[in-house]
């Protein structure tokens, strides 16, 4: 493997100290003068019309600037298809779950804000709410939008080779229902957006968002002013796992209000407003049938899905398309057919979560495959290695699989974990039983699902021989401006710190679709990597002519420019890039890049079938947990995770990744679930919500298989969403391990562990009574 002289090395972030020391401003950090502080009045009602808004008395009220109601915004909709935008900016003439949005003011503090929302006079009619989706579904049921009939948001059907003819040929087959829960994406940052509309009819944002180019056209749409009229500025983000995709109430609140009222205005939203009406992973019902010959040779799987997508659409159509075509990944499977349902219900939205849609069915498809060993009489580890994908192979679904380091992923983690000693030994130790559990995952790197699919790059060089990269790609903690700048500096043979990263700004980075589905580190990385050979070929024409060779005889190297045929004809970097500045070549060299997929072939959205991606990760989660079968508690207390990233372009930065995913799937397999009742959220605070804190995490261990694909920058692909897909199924196999009883609805709560093993008491009483 080639050695580098940056990719490769186990560098910090760019970010970790201005960060670490408290330096870092985050959306909420920013003001201006005269600001006003913006508050959303929210309905409390999960569904009801609405009659009237009078917002006269809270106009009166000293120290507010104005107030707006969702009519004030033209009949404005989004969603992430043309056919399903049916979301308003705040609700305009019913509310479909408790927290949207009806109305918001802007005044000279928060408190009188506050009293300005008490003074709007709202007038509701309730109606029947649905909060089940199998309700949902039923003729009769409450219709949430009166155009959809039996509240159907979205489905899709996908059918890959012959499923029946599969199950025909199968030597044992088996059917179970699974259901994951509704949880956070957890981010510490709120919500948080600054808007400044001045003279010249323009506005300028500074907003807490993965996707600021989507904010970008939606303020331009809802102002019915021209792009060139929108400016977003993104400070650091403080996490967003799928959460800070879209726009959101207080994006438009905050833009209208500024307009309305000549001034700044600021809007913060509390983590109890997240909580208790921001977006969350949905819940999924899923009816999984699967059959295999009789060494555990996977034949066909049959899945049929509902998902409870709450009260508008977003982004759901795209979660159900991953739910169904990433159940092709990670394994050979010759037959699938997957039947999914999004409903609308009098809930939160359901959107994007780390992990997007393929977190659902993965989950169920890889705990059904450890209950097919154990009835066959395989070892877990055993049955995956029988089924892996390989590199060439084609999916069912006719993704082509250019590389893939799945096997040796699985081995690796096996090893890590010292799977066969663990699996034999004694599992019950007083009231603790032991168990380890594997699971594996595949994902895409970067959906081909936008119509702007491409992500650009811009590499300006300073005369000191240090450069300024500019990309529209988002780090929303992940390390992305980190490994963009890595990728800069090894293309023109310059040091990390020769490279100044600038944060993204409409006005002046190149445009982006955003971060999502693991693009950025080999989306927007190929379009730096480009930018940089851009530049890099033109100070190589300056240097030809200065050192009087052929521009392909020029080398960069630890900031050095030379012949490659005569080494000892060179120039510093820092030389050529003051030469290439001034007379008589006085050039501002600035390269450029742009990149998409290109070498994937046909792809259809409706049937699902081609190349979902360029490049797919593959990996294994080998986890450890104790149970405690008098109380039903589980302690999470070992992870090895070994996933195919392609090449580590940081090795320090992949395990980070690792790492963060097994704590992730850990929360959403023992802990994390909201509790709702009658469509109000009841836990809505970290306390009862109960994300993992610092003593629940376990030993972990990650572990970057590199397979180097073709594609790329420096061979590089996903190491980002993919990693959660396997924590959870890990651990629901080891509690399986451990107790002997499979949990098939998340999360596993003490309550569920003890249902259980008094079942299985039962059980064993009546064969014991029978005989």
């Amino acid at each position: 493997m080639k050695e580098y002289s940056v990719i490769g090395k186990r560098l910090p972030r760019i970010d970790g100290m201005i960060k670490a020391t408290g330096g870092a401003k985050y959306a909420a950090d920013f003001s201006l003068p005269g600001m006003l502080h913006g508050k959303i009045l929210r309905s409390p009602f999960p569904h009801a019309r609405i009659t009237n808004i009078d917002v006269t008395q809270a106009e009166r009220l000293p120290g507010v600037g104005g107030v707006i109601t969702g009519k004030d915004f033209g009949g404005f909709k989004r969603g992430v298809l043309p056919t399903t935008r049916d979301e308003g900016a705040l609700a305009l003439d019913k509310v479909r779950y408790v927290g949207e949005g009806v109305a918001a003011v802007a005044a000279i503090d928060e408190d009188i804000a506050d009293e300005a929302l008490e003074l709007i006079k709202v007038e509701y009619e309730e109606i029947p709410a649905v909060f089940d989706p199998f309700e949902a579904m039923k003729d009769g049921a409450p219709q949430i939008h009166d155009y959809i009939k039996n509240n159907m948001s979205w489905e899709c059907h996908y059918h890959f080779g012959d499923v029946e003819k599969g199950f025909k040929e199968s030597d044992y087959i088996r059917k179970d229902r699974f259901s994951t829960g509704r949880v956070l994406h957890g981010f510490l940052e709120p919500h948080a957006i600054l808007a400044s509309y001045d003279q010249s009819g323009g506005i300028t944002v500074w907003a807490s968002k993965q996707c600021p180019y989507f904010l970008w056209r939606h303020l331009a749409l809802i102002l019915g002013i021209p792009l060139d009229k929108v400016r977003v500025i993104q400070p650091y983000i403080g996490a967003g796992f799928g959460g800070k995709n879209d726009s959101f109430d207080c994006d438009f609140a905050a833009a209208l209000l500024s307009r309305k009222t000549g001034r700044p205005v600021k809007i913060v939203l509390s983590q109890k407003e997240i909580l208790t009406a921001g977006r969350r992973r949905h819940t999924m019902f899923m009816d999984i049938k699967t059959g295999v010959k009789k060494d555990g040779t996977l034949v066909a799987l049959e899945c049929k899905a509902v998902a409870d997508g709450g009260a508008y659409t977003a982004t759901g159509p795209i979660t159900m398309y991953l739910a169904g075509v990433m159940l092709g990944l990670p394994y050979r499977l010759p037959n699938l057919k997957f039947d999914g349902l999004r409903v609308y219900t009098n809930k939160p939205v359901a959107v994007a979560l780390r992990g997007h849609g393929a977190a659902h069915t993965r989950f169920a498809a890889d705990v059904q495959l450890d209950m097919i060993a154990e009835d066959l009489g395989i070892d877990p580890v055993e049955i995956r290695l029988r089924n892996v994908l390989k590199p060439g192979d084609i999916t069912a679904g006719k993704m082509p699989i250019s590389t893939c380091g799945l096997t040796e992923a699985i081995e690796r983690a096996a090893q890590a974990s010292n799977w066969k000693k663990r699996r034999m030994r004694k599992k019950v130790e007083g009231s603790i039983a032991k168990g380890i559990g594997i699971a594996c995952h595949g994902f895409v790197t970067g959906e081909r699902l936008h119509p702007h699919d491409y992500c650009s790059a811009v590499v300006k060089v300073n005369e000191d021989g240090t450069i300024n990269l500019l990309t529209g790609a988002t780090d929303i903690g992940q390390g992305s401006d980190t490994v963009l700048s890595m990728i800069a500096a090894e293309e023109l043979g310059i040091a990390m710190e020769d490279v100044g990263f600038s944060m993204i700004d409409t006005a002046f980075t190149p445009i982006d679709v955003g971060s999502y589905s693991s693009r950025v580190t080999y989306m927007a990385g190929n379009a730096t990597k480009l930018a940089a050979a851009d530049a890099k070929r033109q100070l190589q024409e300056v240097a030809s002519r200065r050192l009087g060779v052929s521009v392909d005889d020029i080398e960069f190297e630890n900031r050095k420019v030379f012949v490659k045929s005569d080494p000892g004809k060179s120039l510093t970097f820092k030389q050529l890039a003051r030469i290439a500045s001034t007379p008589p070549e006085s050039k501002q060299i600035v390269g450029r890049g742009s990149y998409t997929f290109t070498t994937v072939g046909p792809f259809d959205y409706e049937t699902g079938e081609g190349g979902a991606s360029e490049e797919y990760s593959f990996g294994a989660e080998v986890s450890e947990v104790e149970v405690d079968i008098k109380t039903g508690q589980v302690r999470h207390v070992r992870s090895v995770m070994a996933h195919d990233c392609g090449r580590a372009l940081n090795p320090m930065a992949v395990e980070g990744q690792c790492e963060g995913s097994m704590v992730q799937g850990q929360g959403q397999a023992l802990h994390e679930d909201f509790i709702i009742e009658n469509g109000k959220t009841l836990n809505p605070n970290f306390a009862d919500y109960k994300l993992p804190r610092s003593q629940d995490i376990p030993e972990m261990k990650g572990i970057p298989v590199e397979t180097i694909t073709p594609n790329g920058p420096y061979g590089a692909k996903e190491a980002g969403e993919g990693l959660v897909i396997s924590p959870t199924p890990a651990i629901i196999n080891a509690i399986h391990d451990a107790i002997g009883v499979w949990i098939r609805d998340l999360p596993v709560t003490p309550e569920k562990i003890l249902k259980a093993l008094k079942a299985k008491k039962r059980e064993r009483n009546n064969v014991v009574a029978k005989i």
